[in-house]
């Protein structure tokens, strides 16, 4: 399985670079994301979010910063990383990584902010958490609410400047609202299929097709809850979810998103990236082609994620 490389489209590490010290190359309880893991998954792209701890006394703004710096640091201590450009070839031996923010309060509802984001290297946004915000309403409320007016102007004002929108987390209404209003394909970074496993944060059939439908991808994520009803998961629960995106929005759409660094309880035997060669092992088994698993593993995400770069 070493033949496919990886992308990953979602991971909480930089959040623990900043709170506890954590170097992507030094393993430290509770990290996940480590340099090694990567490098034997075969991991070719990771993106490192960027998440708004709501309950930290510091402005949203400087939270950021200081991830945004904790990113650029981690570069300059391991070459080894390399910032994505469209032209990343995944059998070089290097890993590429995607700066994104996860929570619209990062901007503190200024679009000055959003640009400025985007000027030091951030390339996508998902508008929440799981906390309502200026922008729109999480997934995870009782209430079905969409964009607020900001809200709206934000995806417009992402969709100008070339910042891929993040629908991850964020209620049916407010993804419905977004594909309205986009003029540009939109991905869920780290979501799974709610047909497969019922859950407030997963996705309905009709949204990923439409999703797929304008030429986005779903990422799916590895948090027990979402992928199954059980107390522990599996690869196999991780691939039912998989192989439900690609019946419902084809091939193309289907995508990983781990949320490593962003849980504590992981599939029994998908504990860190080391263990994604096994994944596509599985998914060779439920009858994809070699061709269809390398766009699963790799390809759809990073053709996606190109349109972003010049």
């Amino acid at each position: 399985m070493d033949q496919f490389p990886m992308a990953d489209a979602h991971c909480d590490f930089l959040y623990y670079m900043v709170t506890e010290g954590c170097d992507i190359g030094t393993l430290t309880p509770p990290q996940v994301i480590y340099l090694p893991y990567l490098q034997r998954g075969g991991v070719a792209m990771q993106f490192f979010a960027v998440w708004i701890d709501t309950d930290m006394r510091m402005s949203y703004v400087q939270q950021c910063l200081d991830m945004i710096d904790a990113y650029y640091v981690m570069h300059d201590r391991h070459p080894e990383l390399t910032p994505f450009s469209k032209g990343f070839d995944p059998a070089s031996g290097k890993i590429a990584t995607v700066l994104t923010i996860e929570g619209g309060e990062a901007i503190e509802g200024r679009i000055e902010n959003l640009r400025n984001y985007y000027r030091l290297g951030v390339r996508a946004m998902s508008l929440t958490w799981n906390e309502t915000n200026e922008l729109a309403a999480p997934a995870m409320r009782r209430d079905n609410k969409g964009l607020t007016k900001l809200g709206r102007r934000v995806i417009r004002e992402m969709c100008d400047i070339g910042m891929a929108v993040d629908v991850a987390h964020l209620s049916d209404a407010g993804i419905e609202d977004v594909l309205e209003i986009a003029t540009r394909p939109i991905f869920a970074s780290h979501s799974n299929a709610r047909a497969v496993c019922e859950h407030k944060r997963s996705l309905p059939d009709y949204l990923i097709k439409s999703i797929a439908d304008q030429g986005g991808v779903i990422g799916i994520n590895f948090y027990h809850k979402q992928l199954c009803s059980g107390r522990s998961a599996r690869i196999s629960d991780i691939a039912d979810h998989i192989m439900h995106v690609v019946e419902v929005g084809g091939i193309q759409a289907a995508a990983i998103g781990s949320d490593f660094n962003g849980m504590v309880i992981y599939p029994e035997d998908m504990p860190n990236s080391s263990y994604l060669p096994s994944l596509a092992a599985e998914l060779i088994s439920r009858g994809l082609t070699p061709e269809q698993v390398r766009m699963v593993t790799y390809e759809n995400l990073a053709n996606y994620i190109g349109q972003f770069y010049e």
